[in-house]
């Protein structure tokens, strides 16, 4: 079968494993796509019989009558991917009744068929081992014990990575949490950061509102010297706010 596609990768050390030669494979991310881009490109590039704003409103439709079913209980298979409601947490006695603050409610969303047999068509380039100064490998929410998904405001934060010291006297050096539907960038105060370490930050999620964000941490912080201007490390997966 023809290859189709070409996804790009950087390998970076795994800060995880005592191994110096492991390393992890990183896609280097595109752009985000949002419905609408993704429309218009069904018309100019995939030749869609109709419009890209009827399809946005279809598209919108659909994705708003799947969450509301998804939050009946519904599972939801469209063939490229398959969603369903999902419980952390444990009950402690057979009369146990949800809890908020115990159990967490959330929606997974696993790759379908369809989507899984397109891998077939798609390769990878690995371009080497990625040049960065400093990099963000993990996040822990310690409440709930989510890796990379979960965000619980006024709660422990566990940042693992390499170089994410919080040092220098730049007033941009800190950790934010990103709005990603507003932009706005919600600065952790200094006094929030628990422990401030080359390979570990611990620090308190701020009072978020329900959404999605990304973290990002600014610093001067460099072995045995300070750069001159500060560097933003961002964390590439997105972490939600129930």
């Amino acid at each position: 079968m023809a290859i189709l596609h070409k996804i790009k990768a950087w390998l970076y050390k795994n800060l995880l494993t005592p191994d110096p030669d492991d390393y992890v494979i990183r896609v280097m991310s595109e752009r985000t796509l949002n419905v609408h881009e993704i429309c218009t490109s069904s018309v100019s590039r995939g030749g869609a019989d109709i419009s890209a704003a009827a399809m946005e409103h279809a598209v919108n439709l659909f994705l708003e009558e799947m969450g509301y079913q998804l939050c009946d209980g519904f599972s939801v298979n469209t063939g490229w991917f398959m969603a369903r409601p999902l419980v952390r947490g444990v009950a402690n006695s057979p009369k146990e009744q949800y809890n908020r603050e115990k159990h967490t409610l959330l929606f997974e969303f696993l790759q379908g068929t369809l989507l899984r047999r397109e891998l077939e068509n798609v390769t990878l380039e690995i371009l080497g081992v990625a040049d960065v100064w400093a990099v963000i490998e993990q996040v822990v929410d310690v409440k709930t014990g989510s890796i990379n998904d979960l965000l619980t405001p006024n709660r422990p934060l566990k940042i693992a990575g390499y170089k994410i010291k919080i040092a220098g006297d730049h007033a941009a050096n800190g950790v934010y949490f990103v709005n990603q539907a507003t932009a706005e960038r919600i600065k952790v105060d200094g006094s929030e950061i628990v422990t401030n370490n080359p390979s570990e930050l611990i620090v308190v999620t701020p009072d978020l509102e329900s959404g999605t964000y990304q973290v990002e941490m600014t610093t001067q912080f460099a072995v045995g010297s300070l750069l001159n201007e500060p560097r933003t490390a961002i964390f590439d997966k997105i972490l939600t706010v129930q």
